[in-house]
């Protein structure tokens, strides 16, 4: 098994004494790319709780991987993956499974080619003492860009799960791995629209009485859409008397937002309107009602299939 030793520098200043990884020239002080917005999806949150759950009993943190895309200038990146990277710390050095690391690499290279490495994660409620080592290790797996570093408070730190992205910055006199300064950087939860689905029902099942929520059909999600529409037009229209009568403050950016929205809609009249409406409600029927009929049909044939 190949494994990458990271010792921390000794109070001297002499070099630290590792594998060869951690013997060569670093990348923290090299000239790179810096990215200034992050976006980050909520299935990546997800995977490091799983495996900050599964970790040994021995080990307080876990790290691993992050993957994702980069604009073409590197200043956005967005995280879309990442997978989980053994490792084995005590309070002199930290050893890295480098192969498993690089055969899973290679792998989400093979079912995503799009996704590079942008930078690792790990939980706990501060940063680690070898963070700087690490961080030096994945800045060279992500060059000529800057690696990002996520942290996930898994001590519940405040009562909430806190997370918060970084990325190293090269101080000091000498390119040397310690010498990283970790900065905040700006980020954002990103939620697909298969994605905030799933939230949206985890966050139903969390405020049930038996911590189970079932799944609303179509109409019933089309349903609570249109009461959502409704209460976001009322909160507006309130907004936009309160400001003609002059009991509220005008906002230009409220309204230049207002007007964007008002210069995409079609307009049709309300006749017109109705008919498109009750037309696509209509198809939604029809495709609930093949979907029953089709899945009636699948049930008798696999009982017919047992008994013959």
């Amino acid at each position: 098994m190949s494994m990458l030793n990271l010792n921390l520098p000794s109070l001297g200043g002499a070099p630290a004494k590792g594998g060869p990884a951690s013997a060569a020239a670093t990348a923290t002080g090299a000239a790179l790319t810096t990215a200034q917005q992050c976006y980050v999806h909520p299935v990546v949150l997800f995977s490091i709780l799983d495996h900050f759950l599964r970790r040994n009993e021995s080990q307080g943190r876990v790290i691993g991987t992050l993957l994702g895309v980069r604009s073409e200038d590197g200043r956005v990146v967005e995280i879309r993956s990442c997978f989980a990277v053994p490792h084995f710390e005590t309070d002199e050095e930290i050893q890295v499974d480098m192969e498993h690391h690089g055969t899973m690499s290679a792998l989400h290279r093979r079912a995503n080619a799009r996704e590079q490495i942008v930078g690792w994660y790990a939980t706990g409620a501060s940063l680690s003492k070898y963070a700087a080592l690490i961080q030096d290790f994945y800045s060279r797996e992500a060059a000529p860009f800057s690696a990002v570093h996520l942290v996930m408070d898994t001590d519940l730190t405040g009562g909430q799960l806190a997370i918060q992205c970084l990325q190293g910055a090269s101080i000091g006199v000498g390119a040397h791995p310690e010498n990283c300064l970790f900065l905040p950087l700006a980020y954002e939860l990103q939620y697909p629209d298969a994605e905030l689905s799933a939230l949206q029902a985890a966050a139903d099942s969390a405020e049930a009485p038996e911590g189970v929520a079932a799944l609303i059909t179509d109409m019933e999600q089309l349903e609570r859409t249109i009461d959502e529409l409704r209460a976001m037009l009322g909160r507006v229209a309130a907004y936009v008397d309160a400001v003609c009568a002059g009991s509220a403050k005008a906002n230009s950016v409220i309204g230049k937002y207002l007007m964007d929205m008002l210069a995409v809609v079609p307009k049709i009249d309300s006749r017109q309107f109705s008919a498109l409406f009750q037309t696509h409600l209509q198809d939604i029927l029809m495709v609930a009602y093949l979907t029953n009929l089709t899945r009636a049909q699948l049930n008798i044939a696999d009982r017919l299939q047992r008994i013959i």
